[in-house]
């Protein structure tokens, strides 16, 4: 009798500390961040990475205790919204995250989205962190957008430079999707390698992106002989097919990007044929790690059962979003103050090693503070992975 009056009483103690466990759990409020951005289609890979990035962090952030702003403990919730690489989903995913009462978007993920949400972001109240190019969307009068990675006319001047001081390369090609976001990467492109000294032997051939084909495409380029042959905004997708065809019509130049690629998608689609492809990698390297990134990568790996080299620098948006809100908590409802607080934040980077910073960057390109500062890593594909061929910054 006294051993089950013992044993009533310790099921009793158990619920009871599972309820006050419970319960403290549930006092911290949600804080709320969305994302609207690709996520399917040939583009997917792209905001895949972002949400991904967004969902492993936010999942760490609230498994141990959640994120301190001021005197408030929040948990995290991730709202997203697949665009479809369509502006008018764009459109609809923000303003969806209008009627939740969300100021902090990541996303979207291409031009036409990103400049398509801009009045909407701006009439409510939203900052959004775009992964899109148009400098119109950083510089005044816009004030909003803050762009999320390094912008192709950063990436690009650089690797120029490096392949003409390592390969020697004069000649150059541009080729791309007969869509309005690769056809301005291109048009930037051209613009920076002419800047450089480089022959721009041919700048007006395009494709349509359901394109399966791209033999009748190339073989004009081909006949140019450039020394580099750059694939300005190419998809995922798109990319393995288009080397692929390349190195079937016997080029044996150096071709590049300065959009972020899958390297499983490249084996699949390309295989050894893909290697010595450069392109714009995630904002850190082996060297560059920290124990925190490493952690990161190791639970995005369990949660997803992959991981995806550009969410080295997907992860950046949400840490920023969040250390500047901390920096000034009035920022979760006000969007100024969260403006104001940027020209002079600063925050020690958790992803590098050494002495690296959270700032934001940008008065050389845009004139105002409206990009993240993540490094440049452009890498190398070889034998199934990415190598990092260089890293450089941006101010």
């Amino acid at each position: 009798m006294q051993r089950r009056a013992l044993m009533k009483a310790a099921m009793i103690a158990m619920s009871m500390t599972a309820l006050q466990t419970t319960t403290a759990l549930a006092e911290n409020p949600v804080l709320k961040i969305g994302f609207v951005g690709v996520t399917s289609g040939p583009a997917a890979s792209w905001g895949i990475s972002n949400q991904r990035s967004m969902e492993t962090r936010a999942a760490w952030i609230n498994e141990t205790g959640g994120y301190k702003i001021g005197d408030t403990t929040y948990d995290i919730e991730i709202v997203s919204f697949d665009d479809q690489k369509d502006p008018k989903r764009a459109i609809a995913g923000m303003e969806k995250m209008a009627q939740e009462g969300i100021h902090y978007v990541v996303g979207p993920n291409v031009d036409d989205g990103a400049a398509a949400v801009r009045p909407v972001a701006e009439a409510n109240g939203i900052m959004y962190f775009p992964y899109a190019f148009p400098k119109s969307l950083y510089t005044k009068p816009a004030s909003n957008a803050i762009l999320g990675m390094v912008a192709n006319y950063q990436s690009g001047p650089a690797i120029y430079k490096y392949l003409m001081k390592e390969k020697g390369v004069k000649t150059v090609a541009f080729i791309a999707a007969n869509e309005s976001d690769p056809l301005s990467q291109r048009d930037s492109g051209v613009a920076a390698a002419k800047a450089l000294g480089l022959d721009v032997v041919s700048d007006n051939v395009t494709y349509q992106v359901d394109t399966t084909d791209f033999t009748p495409v190339l073989t004009p380029i081909m006949r140019e002989r450039p020394d580099l042959l750059v694939l300005s905004g190419v998809s995922p997708a798109n990319a393995p097919q288009l080397i692929r065809s390349a190195r079937e019509l016997g080029f044996q130049g150096v071709i590049s990007t300065e959009t972020a690629q899958d390297a499983g998608v490249l084996t699949e689609g390309a295989g050894d044929l893909a290697n010595g492809f450069i392109s714009v990698g995630g904002a850190s390297t082996p060297e560059l790690a920290s124990p925190m990134m490493i952690e990161f990568v190791d639970r995005y790996t369990k949660m997803f059962g992959e991981y995806n080299d550009e969410s080295n620098t997907k992860v950046y948006a949400l840490e920023y979003i969040l250390e500047t809100l901390k920096a000034d908590p009035a920022a979760i409802t006000d969007v100024t103050a969260f403006q104001t607080t940027m020209d002079r934040f600063e925050a020690p980077n958790p992803y590098m090693k050494g002495d690296a910073k959270l700032r934001y960057v940008g008065m050389s390109s845009f004139g105002q503070r409206r990009q993240v500062a993540v490094p440049l890593v452009v890498n190398v594909f070889q034998d199934g992975a990415f190598e990092t061929l260089f890293v450089a910054e941006v101010d």
